[in-house]
């Protein structure tokens, strides 16, 4: 037997943009459009909601404009309303030729909402179908609240469904409106409605609140649905819609006997932009598409990586255009850390690999953000401190910088056993700890370096708490010689590098 060709239907442009402050531009839905269509290559989307505002026509228009372009025209749908033909003449000048009509799926949403009765309904329903059809307008129906219609009216779902089946409609669409369904009941009532009208098209349109979208949606597939609804990462009112990554990912992996045409490789490309565009951030623990869902952070799964690819599933991440990576920080051990020299081209002896891993842990437990880009600076930092024997220390400091006054640190300096205090002012909170361990070198009667160069780096495409490396030029005796410091605070680092520049001249 042929596998089942399902239809996957995107509505992030419609139902996804009533994510809470998600208002999307008209050049940003053309782009996203043409992205579902052509680069993801799902089957159908859904765009706008009819005569809700200016905007939302220009952006329906410029969509409908260029898919007139490349033959696109019946993969684009609207939702509509039962108006007197109000949506149907917003649908004629914006130039979009399917709607998805708003009906009404229960009882409770008729008789309390619209207050008329199913006879009522489905009369204007029938109005708007045969005016749609006048104006060479496709039809498909929702039934908002059918999933609730089932529980408490069923007589009245099938009422309208043996309506529904004698109109010219194409598809059918089930919606979990408030996402009260669980998977039994999703395959219960689909599976009875599938095969009472089995002639006809039905597409279900599943929510997140109770997290089980992607659960319910299975149980539709199965129960022998036709097509999906999903939004991009999720996207929707309330808790959201079944996630389209999610739906594609499970589809392909458990549910053979089903064909979709949906291109895995362009799910996170695709999933970013729309990030981007929203400003609505992609938890980095959501499946398939956050930030952390191919990180391994133990370092005994890395290790196990190394073994066989002990920790790997079938969600591989190339299947979706992305890589694997392995975290730094306090669990990562040895073998996460060689993964990444791995991909810098870098190798250390075991005995430096050790070092290495000992002051990641270190930066680790003070919540330090560490990367791979990090790893080449705390590498130097690590061999660069253990070429001298350290006999003076740093023990405490305090900066502070005030608008105002003059910044000033109180600095505790440990020689050979002593401790000395001093404090002193300067022009910023390292010349004032400068400052300070000049007072305390004079009092010693010892020698201090001459600072010649004060350079700063941290890695690329780092944010404002990457590690900052402060590598310092110092002159001693007519020689130069350099000493580096690392640390999240810019400062800090400085000072790590001045009490190496110490050490080293004390040997």
């Amino acid at each position: 037997m042929g596998k089942r060709k399902i239809e996957i239907m995107d509505t992030t442009l419609r139902d996804g943009e009533q994510t809470s402050g998600v208002s999307f531009s008209a050049a940003e839905k053309l782009t996203i459009a043409q992205l579902l269509l052509e680069e993801l290559q799902v089957d159908r989307i859904e765009i706008a909601s009819a005569r809700v505002s200016e905007g939302e026509f220009e952006g329906v228009k410029g969509i409908m404009a260029w898919a007139e372009t490349k033959g696109y025209t019946d993969k684009i749908e609207v939702l509509t309303f039962v108006d007197k033909g109000l949506s149907i003449e917003w649908m004629k000048k914006s130039g979009a030729k399917v709607q998805n009509l708003l009906t009404k799926g229960s009882l409770n949403h008729l008789t309390h909402q619209l207050k008329k009765t199913p006879e009522q309904h489905f009369s204007e329903i029938a109005e708007s179908i045969a005016l749609a059809n006048e104006n060479g307008i496709a039809t498909n129906v929702y039934l908002e609240d059918w999933s609730n219609g089932m529980r408490n009216s069923p007589e009245y779902v099938y009422q309208y469904l043996d309506f529904i089946s004698t109109q010219p409609v194409k598809r059918i669409l089930l919606p979990d409106t408030l996402g009260v369904l669980i998977p039994s009941e999703t395959s219960q009532y689909i599976t009875e409605i599938t095969q009472k009208y089995p002639q006809i098209h039905f597409d279900f349109h599943a929510h997140n609140d109770y997290d089980l979208s992607v659960a319910n949606v299975m149980e539709a597939l199965k129960a022998g649905v036709h097509g999906l609804h999903v939004t991009v990462n999720g996207m929707g009112e309330r808790a959201g819609n079944a996630p389209l990554a999610s739906t594609i990912a499970v589809i392909n992996d458990f549910m053979p006997e089903i064909e979709i045409g949906v291109k895995e490789t362009s799910l996170y490309s695709v999933s970013k932009l729309v990030e981007t565009f929203t400003g609505y951030r992609i938890p980095a623990n959501k499946p398939i598409v956050g930030d952390n869902v191919f990180t391994q952070t133990a370092g005994i799964h890395a290790d196990g990586d190394n073994k066989n690819n002990l920790y790997f599933n079938d969600l591989l991440p190339e299947r979706f255009g992305r890589k694997r990576k392995y975290a730094l920080g306090k669990t990562s051990g040895k073998a996460n850390i060689e993964k990444n020299l791995q991909e810098l081209g870098l190798q250390l002896n075991q005995e430096d690999l050790k070092l290495v891993t000992q002051r990641i842990i270190e930066l680790g437990d003070k919540k330090e953000t560490v990367t791979k880009e990090d790893l080449p600076y705390i590498i130097s930092d690590v061999l660069d401190s253990h070429t001298y024997q350290e006999k003076i220390t740093v023990e405490s400091y305090l900066l502070s910088h005030a608008k105002g006054m003059r910044p000033s640190t109180t600095l505790c300096l440990k020689i050979d056993g002593q401790i000395i205090e001093e404090h002193a002012q300067g022009d910023g909170q390292f010349d004032a700890f400068m400052n300070a361990l000049a007072k305390i070198y004079k009092t010693k009667k010892m020698t201090l370096p001459k600072l010649v160069d004060y350079a700063v780096r941290i890695p690329p495409g780092s944010s404002s708490d990457a590690l900052c490396e402060t590598v310092i030029t110092w002159l001693n005796n007519g020689k130069e010689f350099k000493t580096r410091g690392l640390d999240s605070d810019q400062t800090v680092a400085a000072i790590i590098a001045a009490q190496k520049m110490l050490n080293v001249v004390a040997e």
